[in-house]
Parts: structure tokens; C-alpha cells; sequence
């Protein structure tokens, strides 16, 4: 499985060095591009248009409903957006709206806002845009029953934003004031609705500012295609923030006609290969001095986030996050053995700004913590105590002991966040085989194998909880889900497998837990599947996605661990 594990890797391996992996199309990007790029100039992207309504009724599933990817199951916000796209275009299916009136009780406007605002609760970053586009498509024909946003905010500093209490997550500002425009615009004016109206010139500016040069907003084809349809409709159809996030859909269109959830995650499946490998492979240097190009080296205009730290990809439109800053500083740290430089001292410094007042990691940006994708998380905080746990020794001395300090205020918030049966929820990754969607199995994994690194007696006591848990989570057929009793995904035996696998002195429960899970991953690869798509993965707003290499990195990360460690 080694062999077939690498095999599959290089073969993905791009000319440059790196990886650039393939993520799922996704029903709710070509829906939204689609219906986008209609109200943009239905004559001009006529072909693309169809064609994204074509694989839309040919994606269909036969009860008439959409998941996120192609592999997922139906859901609510899946199917009313793909609908809603076809609804617009005069292509709305019956049996979409059969199945949408009993997941709503109904198919009035009240029912609809009332289902999707249930769904998605306090958060407003997904819900308003879904019942815009509802609006415009003419699905719902009371605006008024659809929340506003409060636009003028976004002219204000940002680091102001997190003060505010604002209804939508950080990295959702150019939806906030796109949607929040059209919405005003829209709705019915009351006795001080003037005051809002000089703000819309300032809050075009500050759109304007955040678009990257290629259009894309983080990347994100729902993002780009919710601001474009809504300026549309608020009559800013020729405005450049609009035209160009049309050139970026029609950049990021797949042959089929669909779109995928972003663009690509090219730094992270480099990062995931780079660990899986261990560093050892050829080009090493070329690829560390390629990482090394990626990180940012100005203030980022759409998070006003310093300079030092890296994104999910290389192109203009993504973020630098605390996911992937780690990602890239352990893959330097494989591929160079631990040279120093002045990357990483950014890095480290980038990491170490952001760490939350709680003393856990969020993704993007410090003291958001009201809404979920916004708060401190363990698998990001794990990530970061494993990048400076590796780099420590090897840093300047007062950076040295700042990132001790870092260190221990990373342990402190997972012992505190560690469940009773050790278990930790990640933020990013989740299980639609489970009620909830969680997938403690997978932040688990990731946090015990990354502490077990540490010497520190903490961090190994908290790593000994976290395999107790793992354990216990063992399906009877071998493998893990998201949790006990959910189905076995190879991705999930991996990730759980590799956090045995690092545990020095294994038990002979720990040595049979291998056993038999190295078991189920040889019976899946005798049947084809090892490398077959599975949707873990979570985009913003709790969009699920699949991504082509995860089963062959996160599978390779744990057989090198065994074939070493055990």
C-alpha cells in the first residue's frame, strides 16, 4: 500500500514540484456561478450558462435534491440554491420543489426564510445570501422578511471589525457589504433609512480594495458569485468589482460546466504531501524555496493580517490562515532539517500575533470568537504547538522563549477543551455519517499525534487521553468514522492510524488497533477503493467538499509512521 500510496502521489505531482490536487465539483459553486454570470450578461456567458444548468439537472439526484459534492448526501442548502439557480433560469425542476416544500413544511416565503434562519441560527454569513439569491430568483417575494446586514461597517478600521459583534464570520466582509447593499436597497425604508445611503459609496471602495487582481474573493466561487449577483441587482452591474468576478468564473469553470468549492488548495496538498513523505523527496530544495516564496510578505488587505504567514493555495485570491502556517512550517522544517531562516522567524512571529487572548489558535483572525468558523479550535491549535515544538531550538533566542510561552498557552487551552473521554472536535473536518456532522475521531487524531512530538509531560498525559479515545472509536470492521458506529472511511483510518503509530511504547491494544486497522485499509485497497473521494473536508460556512489527495496523504503519513515506528 506504501508503494501505491506514492505512486499515486507522484503521478500528482505537478512539473513546478508541488502539488495542486483536485477538489469535488460542488452543486451550491455552480449554482451560484451559474445564476451569477446570468445576471452579469446572460448573452455574453450563454454557453456557460447552459452548461452549468446542464450539470446541474444532470447531477441531480432522483428525488430531485442536491448534496454539496457529488458524494454527498442531499441537503437543505444544496438543493434550495441549485433550484433556485434553475428557478431563475426557467429550468426549475418539479421534483426539486416536491422535495423542498417537505423539508420546509410548506414553499411560502415565511416558510423558507424561517427554514433556512433555523438551519443556520445567529450565524448570517451563509443564511442572508442564500435568501437574497432566493429573492432575485424570485423562489421568495418578501424581502422584508430577509435580515439586513450592516454594510456601513465595513468602512470602518478593521481592526475595529472584532468589537462590533458583527452577524457574519471574518472572512466574509465582501459578502457583508454586497449583499448587505442590495438588501437595503430592497427593502422597505424606515424614518432614518437615509442615513445608510452615503455609506454605499465608501463601502464600494473598501469592496474594491479587497478584491484580489484576479477577482476572486478567498478563491471561492460561492463568495465571488453571491457579491457579483447582488451588486447586479443593487445596479452596479458594470462596476469593476463585478466584472471582475466575472472574468474569475469564467477563469475557474471546469470542462463539465460546474465549479468547485474553491479554486484549488494547492499549498495545503503540497504541505500534506511534504509530512506524508517526511521531506524525502527529489527537488527538495527547489520545493522549500518555492514554500518559502508563498508566504506573504505584505499586510493582507482582505484580514489586515502581517505579513509571515501562509494560505490554502498560491493564487491571489486566498488568505493566510493557522491551518496552513503551520502546514508550511513543518514541511520546511522536513525538507530543509530544520535550517533556519528568515521565513520561518515570520512565520513563527505571524502565528504567535494571532494566537486568541483564550490561548487557543482561531484560523484567520485574532478575538473573533462569536461565530463558530471564528473561534480557537484544536486541530489548529495542535498544528501550531507541533510547528513550534519542531522549530524552538533552532530560533533566535528571545523568539525562542516567546514561542515556549506560545507553547504552553496552546497546551493550556486543549486540556481545558479536552473532553472527559479525550476527546477534541475539530473545526475544519467533519462526518456527514454522523447526527451532528462532527468528526471527533479525525481532531483527535490530530491533536494526540501532533502533542505526542513534545516531551512535555502535559502534552503526553493529554495524548494518552486522546488514544484511549481513539480506541474506543475503532469500528468493528477495523476502520474509523467521524466517531463510533459511523461508516469507515479511509481517510479517517488513516488519520487515526498515524496518532497510534506516534505513540513511543505502544500497549498491545494500541499494536492490535493497528493490526486490525491496517486490515480494513488492505481489504479497501484490494477492492479498488483506497483512493476513492470522500467528502470530510469543511469549507466556510459548513460546505462540504472532497479533495482528491486526502486519502493518499493522510494513508502514506501513517504507513511510514508504522513501517518506522512499529
Amino acid at each position: 500500500m506504501i508503494v501505491a500510496a506514492q505512486a499515486y502521489l507522484e503521478q500528482a505531482r505537478g512539473a513546478d514540484g508541488y502539488w495542486r490536487g483536485n477538489l469535488s465539483s460542488s452543486a451550491i459553486s455552480t449554482a451560484v456561478a451559474t445564476y451569477a454570470l446570468y445576471r452579469i450578461d446572460p448573452d455574453k456567458y450563454e454557453t456557460l450558462i447552459r452548461r452549468g444548468a446542464e450539470w446541474l439537472l444532470g447531477s441531480m439526484k432522483w428525488e430531485g435534491s442536491w448534496g454539496d459534492s457529488v458524494e454527498s448526501p442531499s441537503n437543505m442548502t444544496a438543493t434550495l440554491l441549485a433550484y433556485a439557480a434553475l428557478h431563475g433560469l426557467d429550468q426549475a425542476p418539479p421534483k426539486a420543489k416536491a422535495y423542498l416544500k417537505a423539508r420546509f413544511g410548506g414553499f411560502s416565503s415565511q416558510k423558507i426564510v424561517k427554514g433556512v434562519l433555523d438551519y443556520y441560527g445567529s450565524d448570517l454569513t451563509f443564511s442572508v445570501p442564500i435568501l437574497v439569491m432566493c429573492a432575485l430568483t424570485g423562489v421568495i417575494s418578501k424581502w422584508d422578511r430577509i435580515p439586513s446586514l450592516p454594510f456601513e461597517a465595513a468602512v470602518l478600521p478593521q481592526k475595529l471589525f472584532r468589537f462590533l459583534q458583527l452577524p457574519v464570520v471574518s472572512y466574509a466582509i465582501p459578502a457583508l457589504i454586497a449583499v448587505g447593499i442590495l438588501r437595503y436597497k430592497k427593502g422597505r425604508k424606515g424614518l432614518f433609512s437615509w442615513l445608510r445611503e452615503p455609506f454605499i459609496a465608501p463601502a464600494m471602495r473598501v469592496l474594491l480594495k479587497l478584491q484580489p487582481e484576479n477577482g476572486g474573493f478567498l478563491e471561492a466561487a460561492p463568495l465571488v458569485s453571491f457579491v457579483a449577483m447582488c451588486l447586479c441587482g443593487a445596479g452596479f452591474r458594470e462596476h469593476e468589482v463585478t466584472q471582475k468576478a466575472a472574468h474569475f468564473l469564467e477563469s475557474t469553470v471546469r470542462p463539465d460546466g460546474s465549479w468547485a468549492i474553491d479554486t484549488n488548495l494547492s499549498s495545503w496538498v503540497t504541505f500534506l504531501s511534504v509530512k506524508a513523505y517526511g521531506g524525502h523527496l527529489p527537488g527538495r530544495e527547489e520545493l522549500a524555496e518555492r514554500i518559502r516564496g508563498w508566504a506573504f510578505k505584505t499586510y493582507h488587505p482582505f484580514t489586515g493580517a502581517r505579513p509571515g504567514g501562509w494560505a490554502w493555495s498560491n493564487l491571489p485570491g486566498a488568505v493566510p490562515d493557522a491551518d496552513d502556517t503551520p502546514g508550511a512550517l513543518i514541511a520546511l522544517y522536513l525538507l530543509t532539517d530544520g535550517r533556519y531562516c528568515e521565513e520561518i522567524s515570520a512565520g513563527i512571529e505571524w502565528l504567535l500575533a494571532l494566537q486568541n487572548n483564550d490561548g487557543g489558535m482561531p484560523t484567520f483572525c485574532k478575538g473573533w470568537g462569536k461565530l463558530p468558523f471564528d473561534r480557537s479550535s484544536p486541530d489548529l491549535s495542535a498544528h501550531a504547538f507541533l510547528a513550534f515544538q519542531l522549530w524552538g531550538k533552532h530560533l533566535p533566542a528571545n523568539l525562542a522563549r516567546r514561542c515556549e510561552r506560545g507553547k504552553k498557552r496552546l497546551l493550556a487551552w486543549l486540556e481545558k477543551h479536552q473532553e472527559k473521554d479525550g476527546r477534541w472536535t475539530p473545526l475544519w473536518f467533519g462526518d456527514q455519517d454522523v447526527a451532528d456532522e462532527t468528526s471527533p475521531v479525525y481532531g483527535t487524531a490530530i491533536a494526540t499525534e501532533y502533542l505526542t512530538a513534545s516531551g512535555d509531560k502535559v502534552a503526553h498525559r493529554l495524548a494518552s487521553q486522546g488514544v484511549r479515545f481513539i480506541l474506543a472509536s475503532q469500528n468493528p470492521d477495523g476502520g474509523w468514522g467521524g466517531q463510533k458506529g459511523a461508516n469507515s472511511k479511509v481517510t479517517l483510518t488513516s488519520r487515526a492510524l498515524a496518532a497510534l503509530a506516534s505513540q513511543p511504547n505502544p500497549e498491545r491494544a494500541v499494536e492490535k488497533a493497528i493490526e486490525d486497522g491496517l486490515d480494513y485499509l488492505y481489504m479497501k485497497y484490494q477492492k479498488g477503493e483506497l483512493f476513492r473521494r470522500e467528502p470530510i473536508g469543511l469549507y466556510f460556512a459548513r460546505l462540504w467538499y472532497s479533495e482528491e489527495s486526502y486519502s493518499a496523504t493522510f494513508l502514506l503519513n501513517a504507513l511510514n509512521k508504522i513501517k518506522v515506528d512499529q
